[in-house]
């Protein structure tokens, strides 16, 4: 089920459209790195996509699985550390294929960086566990839900909720040998949020002009995605409400998202232009800012 959403299929983004790295500016490249590959599980890219700025330098490294890449650590010791109420990185969204695999991890968490998990909570539609990594940055590992036990309003909105979730009890209840030998199983990024200074920009931003549909709306957060996922991104003012355009700072460089084909850049191209937004454009993707300086590039599957 999805939204049912009058706009024409040119004004949103492609449903099959998906979350690619997030590029994180980091003042410790060697403290980050181990907590990304040795906490989190995370290996470095032998063969990283050519598409990621900087792949090959000495001061970035992309951290995936196998060749799929899904954090991009780039070393910017010279930036300010970024602060509470500043428009940014919320958390990034690891997403796992099993239950054992997220248990696993979570194990390992407990085991070598237990300050740095922070929370949890059953959202109806995944079972959610969040950590701040060693420079602020805020990360959630999570797990699907089959989408036919998803819940819907009236509208066709996603239900969701944040409820009592033990990650003691998870992980005894899921974590299994065979998990702990690989506890990274096959992560992807399933969405990226972000600190905004207001909802309502927000939405005229991602929803109006980067073309992602409402699927749901919740004390001070928007929650959008393509194609009925219950959200790739989204966006809140809990601790950035009234917020302006980021100042430099470590933290989020930038977000990927990854669409079909280069039809779908093309459409987005011109969507953008219609609504003011400007690109820089190197032929094959486009990149640009949110209204609050945060970096949005988008490319297709096979550019």
């Amino acid at each position: 089920m999805t939204t049912a959403d009058p706009r024409p299929a040119l004004d949103r983004l492609a449903a099959d459209t998906a979350m690619g790295p997030v590029t994180l500016l980091v003042g410790d490249l060697d403290l980050q790195l181990r907590y990304y590959r040795d906490v989190l599980g995370l290996q470095v890219v032998e063969r990283p996509d050519e598409r990621i700025e900087g792949v090959g330098r000495p001061d970035v490294v992309v951290l995936g699985r196998g060749t799929q890449p899904l954090m991009v650590l780039r070393h910017t010791p010279d930036l300010p550390p970024t602060s509470r109420g500043q428009a940014g990185l919320f958390h990034t969204a690891i997403l796992f294929d099993t239950q054992e695999a997220l248990a696993a991890t979570l194990a390992s968490v407990a085991a070598r960086a237990p300050r740095t998990y922070v929370g949890s909570a059953d959202h109806l539609v995944s079972e959610a566990f969040y950590l701040t990594d060693p420079e602020g940055n805020g990360v959630e590992l999570y797990w699907d839900r089959s989408r036919d036990l998803w819940g819907y309003d009236e509208h066709g909105r996603v239900l969701m909720d944040s409820l009592r979730l033990d990650p003691n009890e998870f992980i005894q209840g899921h974590v299994t040998d065979a998990a702990l030998a690989a506890p990274a199983g096959k992560p992807v990024v399933g969405h990226v949020h972000l600190q905004v200074g207001d909802v309502a920009g927000a939405r005229a931003f991602y929803v109006d002009a980067l073309g992602f549909d409402v699927m749901a709306e919740w004390h001070g957060a928007l929650f959008v995605s393509a194609g009925g996922y219950h959200h790739h991104m989204a966006m809140n003012t809990w601790n950035s409400a009234g917020a302006g355009p980021r100042a430099s700072s470590l933290g989020l460089g930038e977000v990927t998202l990854v669409v079909p084909g280069t039809d779908d850049v093309g459409a987005l191209r011109e969507r953008l232009a219609a609504h003011g937004v400007p690109v820089r454009d190197d032929g094959a993707t486009v990149t640009f800012d949110d209204p609050w300086r945060n970096v949005v590039r988008v490319r297709p599957v096979v550019a």
